[in-house]
């Protein structure tokens, strides 16, 4: 029987048209249906060059507001009204916070201007003159407010446009994705009850969605006007504040903020004030929880920006409560995919321009790619969340002694934001739906081989299926369609440019053209298998030794410890189950002991000794248990290739004080490493050079004090980051040549004893040798790259030289930073690598 969640069925928006279906469904064969039926429902909305009357009849139906497009009986606050949009900007101009900082900000100028004798106080005319200065400087801020709110606030002002707006975006976004936008009929319904009760409460719904594409905040505006919801307004970064598509964005729901506040302390205030506006007027908020869109498939860790925002509008008590609706946004194939892999291959993002928006989108109008599932979680009180998070806290032992009710404490706030996040994250996944493209993409890339037949597909296909299922995902359905035209219908949609067919052959042989591509449709299933993947990782440190079944069981407490660092290595790549190793370690092993796939040996108390592969598991070639290894071992070995580039950060001998290295550069010469290591064979997967997962691992390299990272004021001066003193390897005192020892070297041994052992992979005193050798020589040539700042030699950020040193400045907020990590690190109590 279908797991319950699957069943609810969908209401496909197809234009004008709403259909009640079972969840999931697509067309049946042309053979069981009729083809006028289906001809209606897929051209519904009539072009111009094939039916121009009806194009035209169409276009006034949306602009007149005829039925249903009129959008008057909307739940929520009223917006799209002549006057809205200075309705607002007068509200977050006469806002008691912003004007208390407009006048801090003049009196700090005053007293500046007073110190360097700009304002003589030996005047007889100074309190005037001061008088009168000050509101010359309080009438300039209150000026370039006024100018910045303008810019960002969204502009909620003509039914007219967004009637017409709706109607040409989604004729647009349905050239594309042909099959339209689907969404869980019982989620709609529970939604629009929430949106009534929290309408006549005057509360806010915030919308925390998931990001991997374009689509998805047009998507969401889509759903909400056909639904008949308020609304929201959508964060947006200021690089999409261009001409033309900027105005039509903002008069649509944008509010457009900087992608970095620096120290703009008006600036912050500003979208403060904005927000508490928002949340007081009860209006609907939408914002990205990744921040920026996700280039792997898999969700980001929090970005806590405007969230920050929000929680300081409830936990000061200018805001009673809002809503919190977090929501996922899935594609049969997401069309910027293409763009991300050369992205995520070090190839610089281009900026955003009407240009390239416009030759983009002419294109996509030719593709057919599929439709677009929209889940949304049940919505949830964020004052009632904040409440029994901060109850929780309370009665759990601290190592630090803290009043977990002081919300003003900005330790407390810190670690609700935090866990806020998390939370938002792990709901988008609960109900995150598995498309077909993902299932094929997941199944391709985790089978050893050049190709898989027809037959063999299907049957892993399906077996991948109801593992997702008994994990409590969601897949998508497809009514009564066999599984074969499912699979044929996803592997239409990826294209041959994803996954190629070899004809001619004993039967269809289907193989990965594109790998690095195909990885972000199957990052879209790990976060379903995590810890068994993990688990699979760990046992495979001793799997990999080879020998009889009983040489390759691995102890309770080695395996305990493996998937203890592991998990806390990927820490910043996982959203991992909030019941702790321990539930979740004994839970996965129980499951994969049901499932087959291992054997666990207890002693006479009950207690587990050891975990090793089973003996059936072992007779189907380990292909269960091979699975969930191919989806981790990417991820190992990005973070052993990050690890083994830190060792080129070692300083050379005749280098006295410490030279402070570029981020990105780093990140750079970690990648060129990668790709040079894939093709000598050292890497198993091209997928290790992911720009992304790279940077991640240098994230929690730097949150485990590993690497020290430090963040000029000066905005034109790009973060730089040195080798923790305490992890640098050692020299040979004669050569300078890299000694393969010491603490960094074991921790990468660490991480590369779950790695894949490949036909390719070199002996361990080969690694030692030349891949050091070739690592020190990419970090010497930075070393040499930073000095050259210097005399001014080197290349520039900005037109400002990066320095190489620390000023006196930056050398006392690192101490202050380091100490203040090592607090945090104290306080959150988690395993560190």
């Amino acid at each position: 029987m279908a797991d319950r969640r699957d069943s609810a069925p969908d209401l496909r928006i197809l234009g004008d048209q709403i259909t009640l279906q079972p969840s999931g469904l697509v067309e049946p064969p042309k053979a069981a249906r009729g083809e006028g039926r289906e001809e209606v429902l897929m051209k519904n909305m009539a072009r111009f060059r094939s039916e121009p009357l009806q194009f035209l009849r169409e276009v006034s139906l949306y602009v007149s507001g005829t039925g249903w497009r009129a959008y008057d009986d909307v739940i929520g606050q009223p917006i799209f009204y002549s006057g809205f949009s200075e309705h607002i900007k007068t509200q977050v101009m006469s806002a008691t916070l912003l004007q208390t900082k407009i006048s801090q900000l003049a009196d700090a100028r005053i007293a500046v201007e007073e110190k360097e004798g700009l304002l003589n106080k030996l005047d007889k005319d100074f309190p005037i003159k001061r008088t009168q200065r000050r509101a010359v400087l309080i009438q300039s801020l209150q000026e370039v407010a006024e100018h910045l709110t303008e810019n960002m606030i969204c502009k909620f002002e003509s039914k007219v446009f967004i009637r017409g707006a709706y109607y040409m975006v989604t004729q647009l976004l349905l050239r594309a994705y042909h099959q339209g936008i689907h969404v869980s009929s019982e989620e709609v319904l529970r939604l629009r009850n929430v949106a009534e009760e929290a309408t006549k409460k005057k509360q806010s719904i915030i919308f925390l969605p998931c990001h991997r594409s374009h689509v998805d905040y047009v998507s969401l505006q889509l759903l909400c006007y056909r639904l008949g919801l308020a609304l929201p307004v959508i964060v947006a970064g200021d690089n999409l504040n261009i001409p033309l598509l900027g105005s039509f964005m903002q008069h649509a729901g944008a509010m457009f903020i900087r992608r970095s506040f620096g120290d703009d302390q008006l600036y912050t205030i500003l979208v403060q004030a904005y927000i508490d506006v928002l949340l007081q007027g009860g209006y609907n908020l939408a914002c990205f929880i990744e921040g920026g869109r996700s280039r792997t498939g898999k969700l980001l860790p929090p970005k806590f920006g405007i969230l920050s925002f929000i929680l300081d509008s409830l936990l000061s008590g200018r805001v009673e409560d809002a809503i919190i609706c977090p929501v996922s946004t899935q594609y049969d194939k997401v069309v910027e995919t293409e763009g991300y892999v050369t992205e995520l291959l070090g190839v610089p993002k281009k900026k955003e321009n009407l240009a390239d928006f416009l030759s983009g989108g002419s294109s996509v109008l030719s593709l057919r790619l599929g439709r677009v599932d929209v889940r949304f979680h049940e919505p949830w009180s964020l004052r009632g969340y904040i409440n029994d998070q901060i109850l929780r806290l309370s009665k759990i032992p601290s190592a630090i002694n803290i009043n977990w009710r002081d919300t003003k404490n900005a330790v407390v706030r810190q670690k609700l934001l935090r866990t806020l996040g998390y939370k938002v994250l792990a709901d988008i996944n609960d109900v995150s739906v598995v498309m077909p493209t993902a299932l094929i993409g997941t199944v391709l890339l985790t089978l050893r081989g050049r190709g898989v037949g027809r037959a063999e597909l299907v049957r892993r296909v399906e077996w991948l299926t109801d593992r997702v299922r008994a994990k409590g995902g969601r897949v998508a359905h497809f009514g009564n369609a066999p599984l074969s035209d499912v699979i044929e219908r996803g592997l239409d949609v990826l294209g041959r440019d994803l996954v190629g067919i070899v004809d001619g052959l004993a039967e269809p042989t289907y193989y990965a053209v594109d790998r690095f591509q195909l990885s972000f449709y199957r990052n879209m299933t790990i976060h379903l298998f995590i810890s068994e993947a993990l688990i699979a990782a760990a046992l495979y440190t001793r799997v990999k030794r080879g020998g009889g079944p009983s040489i390759q069981d691995i102890p309770y407490q080695d395996l305990h410890d493996q998937v203890l660092f592991l998990s806390s290595l990927f820490r910043g790549e996982f959203i991992y189950s909030g019941e702790g190793l321990a539930v979740n370690l004994e839970r996965t092993l129980a499951g994969l002991e049901a499932d087959n796939v291992i054997h666990i040996e207890k002693d006479e108390e009950g207690n587990i000794t050891k975990v090793g592969l089973s003996d059936d598991e072992r007779a189907a070639g380990r292909e269960n248990y091979d699975f969930y290894c191919f989806l981790i071992w990417p991820f190992i070995e990005s973070s052993w290739l990050a690890a083994v580039s830190l060792m080129g950060l070692t300083p050379p001998l005749s280098q006295k004080d410490d030279i402070w290295i570029q981020s990105s550069k780093a990140h750079d010469s970690a990648q060129l490493l990668g790709k040079t290591l894939y093709h000598q064979g050292d890497l198993s997967y091209f997928e290790a050079v992911n720009k992304e997962t790279l940077k991640n691992s240098y994230q929690r390299f730097e949150e485990e004090d590993i690497i020290q990272v430090v963040r000029s004021k000066d905005a034109r001066i790009p973060p730089r980051l040195r080798l923790t003193p305490e992890w640098r390897p050692s020299r040979d005192g004669i050569s300078g040549e890299l000694v393969a020892s010491d603490r960094l070297w074991d921790f990468t041994e660490k991480i590369a004893s779950s790695r894949r052992e490949g036909k390719n992979r070199r002996d361990g005193a080969t690694v030692s040798t030349r891949v050091v050798r070739l690592t020190d020589e990419l970090g010497q040539a930075l070393f040499e790259d930073a000095l050259k700042q210097v005399d001014g030699k080197g290349g520039k950020k900005g037109g400002v030289a990066v320095p190489p040193r620390l000023s006196s400045e930056e050398a006392r907020r690192l101490s202050r930073s380091v100490k203040e990590a090592r607090r945090r690190r104290m306080l959150e109590n988690r395993a560190h690598l």
